[in-house]
């Protein structure tokens, strides 16, 4: 099921689909096999597993490979700085998702409220006047009290 509640075609071809075998994903990669199962046991990488254990790599395996690579080669950043980049940049989409989703609820509960409101709106007596406040004009008002009369 996908998140939507529809189901999910299971030979649809996903960027997430783990497809590639380690020597197709090193060779799409350009790195050495033995590169990916450092990557993998380094936890930089972790492609999904076959029932026989063998290593399965999706599309966006292969991408996050590239940007291993490019951050490690060009940007001279070493692999637990890597790891960490790759952490937060995975908690920042969560946190984006989780703001999406929150603000999508938040949405709804307004278009919620409003309709509440309409029918409270709607449900009022026609024939009652609204009350306007009037403006008071500044007046000075002595009070003075009764005096007790006599007997």
């Amino acid at each position: 099921m996908e998140r939507d509640g529809r189901r999910r075609n299971p030979y649809q071809l996903t960027d997430e689909t783990p497809v590639y075998v380690i020597s197709v994903a090193a060779q799409l990669s350009g790195l050495h096999p033995q590169t990916l199962r450092q990557y993998d046991r380094l936890g930089l990488v972790s492609p999904d597993r076959t029932a026989g254990r063998g290593r399965r790599y999706s599309a966006r395996d292969i991408e996050l490979l590239r940007t291993v690579q490019q951050l490690s080669q060009e940007e001279g950043i070493n692999l637990a700085g890597i790891k960490r980049i790759i952490e937060l940049e995975n908690q920042v989409a969560a946190l984006q998702a989780r703001v999406a989703e929150l603000s999508s609820a938040v949405e709804g509960a307004a278009a919620a409220m409003q309709q509440r409101e309409a029918a409270v709106h709607a449900s009022y007596r026609r024939d009652l006047v609204p009350y306007q406040d009037v403006q008071q004009a500044s007046a000075l008002v002595v009070w003075r009290p009764k005096r007790p009369q006599d007997p």
